[in-house]
Formats: structure tokens, sequence, C-alpha cells
């Protein structure tokens, strides 16, 4: 089960990508500071260093993917529309935590199941 799944708006495909808070519990501790780093594989096994941050002031910490974000995105040529997922693993022998990251294109409008007129399906990277 995904921590977290969203379609990419054009704020992540520009800058960085936003994310609800509640993925902040999945993420190693802030230990009081603003921003964490963690490594996440894609598919094909490749690392993925990300960082997460959040404001420094305010109630509301609005989280997001900064560092390693725009080299993902370009990797993987993803687009407005199409959806990325983040995974959190814990293997029970060592408790060691891993993280997962997918990506999926939208798929074009002509080879897409509809239902109802809603287009149905994403195409893994």
């Amino acid at each position: 089960m995904a921590n977290f799944s969203k379609f990419i708006s054009e704020t992540d495909v520009k800058r960085r990508l936003t994310v609800p808070m509640k993925f902040l519990k999945s993420l190693p501790s802030f230990n009081g500071g603003h921003a964490v780093e963690f490594e996440a594989r894609d598919e094909r096994g490749k690392a993925w260093t990300f960082q997460c941050s959040i404001r420094r002031r305010g109630q509301y910490p609005k989280p997001v993917i900064t560092r390693g974000w725009m080299a993902f995105i370009h990797s993987k040529n993803l687009k407005m529309g199409d959806r990325v997922s983040f995974f959190k693993y814990k293997n029970r022998a060592t408790a060691e935590t891993f993280y997962e990251v997918r990506a999926e294109k939208a798929i074009k409008a002509e080879k897409a199941i509809k239902i109802f007129g809603a287009i149905i399906g994403y195409a893994p990277c």
C-alpha cells in the first residue's frame, strides 16, 4: 500500500513535489530540524536521494520534496497528469526501513480504457 500517491501538478514538474502531511510520519525523524534526507529505489532498483523539508515557522509545515526531485522528474520524463507513489517497507528480520518510489505515465486517451468518460490506467516508467 502506498504511503502516498498523487497526480503530478505543474508545480511538481517545475519546482518541487508537494506531499501530504501524513507522509511526514513515514519519514525518518527530522530531529527538530526542517529537512530530512531519505533514499528511495525505483522499479529498476536505482537509488534516488530525496530531501523532504518543511517550513521553519508557522502552524502548517507544508512538506515538499526538493533535493533529488527534479533529477527524478527529468530521468522519468514525467509530465503534469502522470502519477508518482512513495512506499515505505520494513524488513522484519533486520528491522531496516527502506523506501520505494514509482512513477507512472498517463496513458494516451486513444489507448486508454474509459469508464463513464473517465480515463483509467497508467503505464509504469
